[in-house]
């Protein structure tokens, strides 16, 4: 299993690092220098900015939440890095928790999975 985040949209709101039954997620600070620490691609590694249509929708959310905020803390901001994707199981629970839709799941046979935000 191949699991990784599409940084530029993650609005860091934790949800897939709540839900993780295996704990494939960690939460960290946009300025780590583990933010990339998955296999995703060069084009969805951080580079410092956030696609602009979902800081749009998110920024004024109050959903208890904190979204794009540079650090994690008290629960949500900072970047969801997927460390550890060859213990996902194919649950699920983060593809529809993820506000950002930036969540991808390819399992063995190649089949790939994508977050859709419920």
């Amino acid at each position: 299993m191949q699991v990784y985040v599409e940084k530029p949209k993650c609005t860091g709101c934790a949800h897939c690092f709540d839900v993780c039954p295996v704990a494939v997620f960690e939460m960290k600070d946009r300025s780590s220098p583990d933010a990339n620490k998955d296999v995703a691609p060069e084009d969805q590694q951080w580079k410092g900015s956030t696609d602009q249509n979902l800081v749009q929708k998110w920024s004024g959310v109050q959903d208890g939440h904190r979204h794009f905020d540079e650090k994690f803390e008290n629960g949500s901001g900072g970047l969801s890095v997927a460390v550890s994707g060859e213990a996902c199981i194919l649950c699920q629970a983060c593809l529809v928790e993820c506000e950002g839709e930036c969540i991808v799941i390819t399992d063995d046979s190649s089949n790939e999975y994508r977050s859709i935000y419920k």
